[in-house]
């Protein structure tokens, strides 16, 4: 009998259920016996094979897809994510970027011109979403989520301090708008029912506010807050080294992953960057 068992050192939401089939191998007299999770990990199998038939076909597909290489995997899947960002920034964001610029936030950070009132409609919305996010992270007991709290990266109570600040500068501060609103529910609902898409996202927001994210901050102070510097672009430590304990422990989640559930978070960073955008582009309303 071969057996392949779950990685023990893997977790999964409290709400995964796990259920039984049966189904016929290649030959009438080989039956093959699998229990799939239905949340997380996506797809993670756990065969029982009677017949060595199914054996051999089980273990030549799963060679097969270990061939395979994908640019980026030797360095561990962070590398892996963060291919596949630049090859979705234009050229003007980065050298490695393959988009064609289609609208001004698009273009290079030099060129913009923010008001003060998009920017600040720009932090209030990026609160909504790190509350959420670190919302989602302090509150959970799924281990993987947990893992990620106090990670030194969090900007929700630095926004916070920056919104006090303008407030005493006799600005009013608005409400969230819809970018804000649609990707706060958005990031829960897949924070419940799809951790890999979660991942994603979780490692885009904050890597890309480490990098682009100090650029348009310096472009801002520069341009409208007479080079006030924002709590928002500061870190408590070297944020080189906060980045690398973040890449480790992103890299740790992913080895309890399958080929699969890899691909499935790759496929998100679309729509991470999606979101995101649309909050970007606040800034120059």
């Amino acid at each position: 009998m071969a057996t392949t068992r779950l990685n023990s050192s893997c977790h999964f939401p409290s709400s995964t259920r796990l259920y039984s089939e049966s189904y016929l191998g290649l030959r009438a007299t080989t039956r093959i016996s699998y229990t799939r999770t239905l949340t997380a990990p996506r797809g993670y199998l756990a065969v029982k094979a009677n017949g060595g038939q199914a054996s051999v076909v089980i273990a030549a597909a799963i060679t097969e897809k270990q061939q395979k290489k994908y640019p980026g995997e030797s360095k561990g899947f962070v590398e892996e994510m963060r291919f596949v960002a630049m090859r979705l920034h234009t050229k003007d964001q980065a050298r490695e970027g393959e988009k064609q610029s289609k609208s001004p936030e698009e273009g290079p950070v030099a060129k913009w011109e923010p008001t003060v009132e998009g920017y600040l409609q720009f932090l209030v919305d990026s609160k909504l979403v790190y509350d959420t996010l670190e919302g989602i992270i302090d509150e959970s007991n799924f281990p993987t989520y947990a893992g990620f709290k106090n990670t030194g990266l969090e900007r929700a109570e630095s926004l916070r301090k920056d919104l006090e600040w303008f407030k005493e500068q006799g600005y009013e501060i608005p409400e969230p708008m819809a970018p804000g609103k649609t990707y706060s529910e958005y990031l829960k609902d897949l924070a419940e029912n799809d951790p890999q898409a979660f991942i994603c996202h979780f490692y885009n927001i904050y890597f890309a506010h480490s990098a682009g994210g100090q650029m348009i901050g310096t472009k801002a102070s520069e341009k409208i807050l007479d080079d006030k510097e924002l709590e928002f672009y500061k870190w408590d430590g070297q944020l080189s080294q906060l980045l690398q304990n973040v890449r480790q422990k992103l890299n740790k989640v992913a080895e309890c992953w399958t080929r699969e559930e890899k691909n499935h978070c790759l496929e998100e960073t679309e729509k991470s960057f999606k979101f995101s955008g649309e909050i970007l582009r606040l800034i120059l309303s």
